[in-house]
């Protein structure tokens, strides 16, 4: 099972986002799993894959890094975006919450 790099990384963003995007609660580290495969599909949808060790490598193939201080939020539009940069304040609040 191949997975392109750009929607293995987005899709593994989308976990984050079961909560509504711009709530004010303490933020909590995502839950990925090792050996899961998230997926965001070309209709928006959100999959994830048990993944096995056999085709590693191939996985890897062309596969990129997230960047630290990276940021994924779905729009209003329902589309999801990345963006790196600051997002938080200088005493740590997010900079794009509601209040």
């Amino acid at each position: 099972m191949a997975f392109s790099t750009k929607t293995f990384l987005v899709a593994a963003a989308l976990g984050a986002f079961a909560a509504p995007a711009l709530a004010q609660t303490a933020a909590t580290p995502w839950e990925l799993k090792p050996d899961t495969g998230y997926a965001y599909d070309k209709e928006g949808k959100t999959f994830s894959y048990k993944m096995g060790t056999s085709n590693a490598g191939e996985l890897l193939k062309g596969a990129k890094k997230v960047p630290k201080g990276t940021l994924f939020f779905i729009g209003q539009n329902g589309q999801l975006y990345i963006r790196t940069g600051p997002y938080l304040e200088g005493d740590g609040k997010f900079k794009f919450g509601s209040n």
